[in-house]
């Protein structure tokens, strides 16, 4: 995005970071459901093209730090964020006052844990997000929509019959949908919520596949319960133990060696 856009989007000059590498800086991040604090003083990278997995037990922060990016707890009353979270390379906070959360929106895309197709055909499914920024002609959205599908590593499987319901998708197809309907959005940053919970193993390892594909074009961060999914997944690992991160590293270093006595009991499985 150049200055202009920058500007056009968020209504701030952008100051370019020096680093290609990171595609997000995290910094004393915390965030408060009313008076409660679900997250404290977090402060991590996210790296560019890189997927990001996120671990720890059940209530310990992992998709409440995930939802931050989008600003989904935006839509709730008496959330509240403090700490920035800066997307590069812009230098823009998004958790800025000024910044418009549907407009965070429209650059980094969410996949739930559960799919959740629209209730109308796989076309317009993928094509909601090319017409949202305005891409108009018919021809240039059908484009769009055989590019993200293709993406999504589904375009064999529906081309003949784009549409039809997408609710007559199989679960697997329905959530690879869901990844091609964010794809189409032209996303810098892909968030991910625990994605295949819901999915049998012939699906979750097609979804596992797609995923470390992806990380070609698009940085990737991912909520999983399952440890053995971010090791086979990620480049990079964060530990989150009751709202609070623990460790962060290199995968490999993190599910190895890892420099935190509560990081080994984790992933050992004396707790949690």
């Amino acid at each position: 995005m150049n200055e202009e856009s920058a500007q056009a989007v968020f209504g701030t000059a952008p100051q370019q970071t020096q680093d290609d590498s990171v595609k997000a800086e995290v910094d004393r991040l915390n965030f408060y459901y009313g008076d409660y604090r679900g997250l404290k003083d977090i402060t991590l990278r996210v790296y560019n093209k890189r997927v990001t997995a996120l671990i720890g037990p059940s209530g310990c922060g992992k998709s409440t730090f995930l939802r931050c990016f989008n600003r989904i707890h935006d839509l709730y009353p008496g959330n509240r964020y403090e700490g920035s979270i800066r997307l590069y390379p812009d230098n823009i906070d998004i958790l800025g006052r000024a910044i418009d959360p549907i407009d965070v929106r429209m650059r980094i895309g969410m996949v739930f844990q559960k799919p959740s197709p629209f209730p109308t055909t796989i076309f317009e499914n993928v094509a909601y997000g090319p017409r949202l920024r305005g891409l108009a002609p018919r021809a240039a959205v059908a484009d769009k929509v055989e590019q993200a599908l293709r993406g999504a590593a589904l375009w064999d499987e529906v081309k003949d019959r784009l549409h039809t319901l997408a609710s007559n998708l199989s679960g697997g197809q329905q959530q690879r949908l869901c990844i091609a309907r964010a794809l189409a959005a032209d996303p810098e940053l892909l968030l991910f919520d625990e994605p295949t919970s819901a999915l049998d193993p012939i699906a979750t390892a097609s979804i596992e596949e797609l995923i470390s594909s992806l990380k070609d074009t698009v940085s990737i961060l991912i909520v999983t319960h399952n440890m053995q999914q971010a090791a086979r997944c990620s480049d990079y690992t964060a530990f989150l133990y009751m709202g609070e991160l623990i460790e962060f590293g290199e995968t490999d270093q993190i599910f190895i060696r890892p420099t935190k006595r509560e990081t080994e009991d984790y992933i050992t499985g004396r707790f949690g």
